[in-house]
């Protein structure tokens, strides 16, 4: 029996697992069984997340696609964090919460650098 038909019957989730210390979080992304997902080993691990920036601001992701379309095919679904970061990275449309993620962090910077100029001119 191969590791296709092992896993037909079973709802699937490519998810992301938490690693690291309570300051500094890390992500694997994952394939594990929908239910109890937390309590079992992950069948397959797809790739890496790191949230945190690293000295160039850059937040590193790494996915191997080749695995990621296996266990599409195979039925597993993705999380919506999961989803989102695949959006980024070009493989799924650009996930709605992003866009909204995005405008929210342009208007903070807008309004921050007004207040910033208005502080500048006062003094």
């Amino acid at each position: 029996m191969g590791r296709a038909a092992k896993f037909a019957n079973q709802a699937l989730k490519i998810r992301l697992a938490r690693f690291g210390c309570s300051n500094r979080p890390f992500y694997h992304i994952v394939v594990a069984k929908t239910y109890r997902a937390r309590d079992t080993k992950p069948l397959d691990k797809l790739g890496t997340y790191d949230p945190l920036p690293n000295e160039y601001n850059e937040q590193l992701v790494s996915i191997n696609f080749e695995k990621l379309h296996i266990w599409l095919n195979k039925g597993a679904r993705a999380s919506k964090p999961v989803e989102m970061l695949l959006g980024l990275a070009g493989f799924y449309p650009v996930h709605p919460m992003s866009v909204l993620q995005a405008r929210r962090n342009l208007q903070k910077l807008k309004k921050e650098s007004e207040e910033h100029t208005e502080a500048s001119t006062a003094v």
